[in-house]
């Protein structure tokens, strides 16, 4: 978020928070992207603030309230209503304290991951098919008003390698149920409890090799029962996907123009082998 809209977003959330007879007079940004993650203080509750126009925050809140119930390892919510506040909705949650003294071992990262896929089959929800998000990224791509700085040669690779992955992705009969979306070490929280995972609003249905593909490598080699062949394709239309919305003239990803050139790159590697 820009300067003015954080510092609105960050009244939004003390408002709130001030509305259900929590104690908060400061908050910390803890991450800055399409919407605010603040420890508010000194009541120590997580909020996550974003723009009422651009959001899922009920679809979130629905997904991680069903999953804690099923005894999956994700973040609690504070309280499970939305509220809306000055044109921003605000959800919020347990904060917990990092666990900074070791990575996060691959072996645990693949048993967290096991254990959230075991829940979500439990969770029934209306829910996006992994093909609408790589199709919001084709049609990304064929929109040169929203992509001026892509070239006409890296459209069409961009473009052909988007369809093409999509088509061995779907075709390839493996089960599919309830995904995170994007389970990538940033939405991975070392806790003093284990390891939790957060952000559900890119929940979406497909094969679990989906998931894993935004993992590190060592933990596809970990999780059980992983068609190896269909993530390594998983894994290059994820890289399609992310180099796509690196070329969005409205993408605010740090550096993200000298990565959306650095990701061409790698993504012609991949699929040149």
């Amino acid at each position: 978020m820009q300067a003015d809209a954080a510092q609105r977003a960050i009244q939004a959330a003390l408002s709130t928070a001030a509305s259900l007879g929590l104690t908060a007079h400061d908050a910390v940004v803890l991450h800055n992207s399409n919407k605010l993650s603040l420890r508010l203080q000194p009541c120590d509750v997580l909020a996550r603030v974003a723009p009422a126009a651009h959001q899922s925050a009920q679809f979130e809140v629905d997904v991680a309230r069903r999953l804690f119930a099923a005894g999956s390892p994700v973040a609690a919510l504070e309280t499970p209503e939305v509220f809306v506040r000055d044109d921003f909705v605000v959800t919020l949650w347990t904060y917990y304290e990092p666990v900074t003294t070791r990575a996060l071992p691959p072996a645990d990262y693949a048993g967290a991951l096991e254990r959230l896929h075991a829940g979500m089959r439990q969770v029934d929800l209306p829910t996006p098919h992994f093909t609408d998000r790589i199709s919001e990224a084709r049609t990304l791509v064929a929109d040169h008003d929203r992509t001026p700085k892509l070239t006409d040669a890296d459209r069409v690779f961009l473009a052909a390698t988007l369809d093409r992955l999509r088509r061995a992705v779907s075709d390839s009969g493996r089960p599919e149920q309830l995904l995170h979306g994007e389970p990538h070490p940033g939405n991975l929280l070392p806790t003093p409890i284990g390891p939790l995972f957060i952000d559900f609003e890119t929940c979406c249905r497909g094969p679990v090799e989906f998931d894993l593909a935004h993992a590190p490598v060592e933990v596809g080699e970990l999780y059980p029962d992983v068609d190896h062949n269909l993530l390594r394709d998983c894994r290059a239309v994820m890289l399609a996907m992310i180099t796509a919305w690196r070329w969005d003239r409205d993408d605010q990803f740090p550096d993200g123009h000298r990565l959306g050139i650095e990701w061409l790159s790698e993504l012609r590697a991949a699929t040149a082998r």
